[in-house]
Parts: structure tokens; C-alpha cells; sequence
């Protein structure tokens, strides 16, 4: 296993499971099980995959260290790097922009309620109970 994926493990798990921007859960080696848990489509899923997200940017200087290697979901990590990295918008600004759309049910188009509960919430209940 390379570096970054011990580094994005180590997150995963110290972040229990939940993308660092938009803290909803993700999932590391079964998309299939994930789904089904969340009552989500497999395409839905795929956009809660685990992955390893450097603050700053290695083209920028960053490097592959746990403080600057986040858990973040493949949606979430691929915004934030849209066109150059140089581009990017800071990860605490960017944080706070992700919540405030999820808050208002528009960061992802299937994530908003389910059962009138955000999925974040539904998916820890379906998780503790199984």
C-alpha cells in the first residue's frame, strides 16, 4: 500500500467514516453494501468514495504528511481542484461553502432528506443498527 494510502486510511478513520467538507459518510472498499445501506443508487454511491485530499496542493508545495492529507469524498475533492490546482479555494473557506450548500440541499441533488432526515443522519442510524 503507497504512503498516500496509508495517509487516507488513517483519515478515513480518524474522521469516522465522513468527508471532511460536506461530513457525509463515505465508504473505502464496497460501494455495492454502502449503497444499500444509504438506500442509494450504485452512480449515487460512486460520489462517496473515500479519497485522499491534500490541503494544499503537492503542486503547490504540499506534501504527503498527515496534517496536510484529509479524507475527503470523490465529489467534494474534485470540485475543489476544478481546472488548475492553483485555482484551488482554500480548505477552510471551501469547508465552509460545502456546508452552507448541503444546509440548503444543494450540494448533491440526492442528498438533502430522506424520510425527512439528512442523509448524514440516516445513514449513522442505518449503520448503528445493523
Amino acid at each position: 500500500m503507497s504512503k498516500l494510502a496509508q495517509l487516507r486510511r488513517s483519515a478515513f478513520s480518524r474522521q469516522n467514516g465522513r468527508c471532511h467538507y460536506c461530513d457525509h459518510p463515505m465508504w473505502e472498499a464496497d460501494p455495492k453494501a454502502f449503497a444499500q445501506r444509504c438506500r442509494l443508487t450504485l452512480a449515487q454511491a460512486r460520489h462517496h468514495r473515500s479519497t485522499a485530499e491534500h490541503l494544499v496542493a503537492r503542486c503547490d508545495g504540499g506534501r504527503d504528511v498527515a496534517c496536510n492529507v484529509v479524507a475527503a469524498c470523490w465529489i467534494c475533492n474534485s470540485r475543489r481542484h476544478r481546472g488548475r490546482s492553483a485555482n484551488a479555494p482554500d480548505p477552510s473557506i471551501y469547508k465552509m461553502a460545502v456546508r452552507r450548500r448541503c444546509a440548503q440541499g444543494k450540494w448533491l441533488p440526492w442528498v438533502g432528506s430522506h424520510a425527512g432526515q439528512p442523509i448524514a443522519r440516516t445513514t449513522a442510524a442505518i449503520i448503528s443498527s445493523a
